[in-house]
């Protein structure tokens, strides 16, 4: 992760904006998800989306919604269902909404 603070000095910034995130690069899995935070004035409240995660490994999936749901609001508990060994919804401490999903493999019943 790196903050405006971390960039080289020619960057602008200013003492309110040195701690926002330039880039964050989270490793799931064998994966990356890539953000950062909006430039001042140009967020906006996350609506009608959701990030969504795909994992190969049920212990991945749980470990995946214990990290990312902390301080959060969990809709759906991570679980099995009909079509995933794992699946959860969420939202984080930030207010991104969150899908975690161990899917079955074809012609798998049990939850495990």
């Amino acid at each position: 992760m790196m903050r405006l603070a971390d960039a080289p000095r020619d960057v602008p910034r200013t003492p309110e904006t040195a701690n926002r995130i330039m880039h964050a690069r989270p490793k799931v899995g064998d994966r990356f998800l890539m953000g950062g935070d909006a430039p001042a004035g140009l967020t906006s409240k996350p609506q009608g989306f959701c990030v969504s995660v795909q994992v190969d490994e049920p212990d991945e999936a749980e470990r995946v919604f214990s990290e990312l749901s902390a301080g959060g609001k969990v809709m759906m508990p991570i679980s099995s269902t009909f079509w995933a060994q794992r699946f959860a919804m969420f939202t984080d401490k930030f207010g991104v909404p969150w899908m975690v999903n161990r899917e079955k493999r074809v012609g798998q019943a049990s939850s495990k």
